[in-house]
């Protein structure tokens, strides 16, 4: 048994959407989701910056929070410093994510798929690999939107329904027109908007996420190495965010919305 805390790590709110997945499932686990503030986006960043910033905030993570497994909810993170951070750091369990192209490209009847990420994702050899790999056959159409992670970490808390479905309706036309009929949304704020998303797409289209993907794989961690907690009691949940006071009201609105504690690390 080991009750010390799992750890989500993102540039901002993207963990908490993964990190509520596997407090749903897990609730006598302590969780702690880390948003780096102060460096967000990571979308933009090169990968010799992100493994930079993600080897620095590791290591103050381990010294604050001493988690038993950190998740890596971040596809930009994940794709430049995984590695990095896993030689850096080998007494410590990391999870990456991986946009989720395999059940995309099983689904796609038209043998055309769409990836929706960020910059430093899309532009990345790792998406080309994973879709040579698991559909040779496919054609795939990548859109890089900072503007919607941008959105997302900002508006998402005071955007009425009318604002969000048309952000996400301009996306799926734009896949639409390009003939995808399964989208993989490869950046963790995204799946914020995967009702609006979904509704957009209605019946001709499929859109793929990695949440669960990633709350299955930590699972399998915890069983495998011994680390289940051992409180029979429900776990306060944390948001622990870089960066300087104040912090914009927003987060405290969020956090209160999911019933996270909030913290300026």
């Amino acid at each position: 048994m080991d009750n010390r805390p799992v750890l989500y790590y993102d540039s901002g709110i993207g963990g908490l959407c993964y990190g509520l997945h596997f407090r749903s499932r897990n609730r006598r686990e302590k969780l702690v989701c880390a948003g780096d503030r102060a460096n967000f986006p990571y979308g933009v960043k090169s990968r010799e910056e992100l493994i930079e910033i993600t080897t620095a905030l590791t290591k103050k993570i381990i010294s604050v929070f001493n988690p038993k497994i950190m998740a890596i909810a971040c596809n930009a993170a994940s794709v430049s410093a995984l590695a990095h951070l896993r030689a850096e750091f080998p007494d410590l369990p990391i999870v990456g994510t991986v946009p989720a192209i395999k059940p995309a490209v099983l689904a796609s009847k038209k043998r055309c798929i769409g990836v929706l990420g960020t910059n430093r994702t899309n532009s990345d050899p790792y998406i080309e690999e994973l879709v040579s790999r698991h559909g040779p056959d496919c054609t795939v159409v990548k859109i890089a939107a900072p503007e919607l992670a941008e959105f997302i970490e900002h508006r998402w808390t005071d955007a009425d329904q009318d604002e969000k479905m048309k952000v996400a309706g301009s996306y799926i036309e734009q896949f639409s027109e390009k003939g995808a009929d399964t989208v993989v949304l490869a950046c963790t704020h995204f799946p914020f908007l995967l009702d609006e998303f979904r509704a957009a797409a209605g019946d001709n289209m499929k859109i793929f996420d990695s949440v669960e993907g990633i709350s299955n794989r930590v699972e399998s961690l915890l069983e495998a190495d011994g680390l289940r907690s051992g409180s029979n009691t429900e776990q306060q949940a944390i948001m622990a965010v870089t960066g300087k006071e104040p912090l914009e009201p927003y987060w405290k609105k969020l956090t209160g919305k999911f019933g996270f504690k909030l913290e300026l690390m």
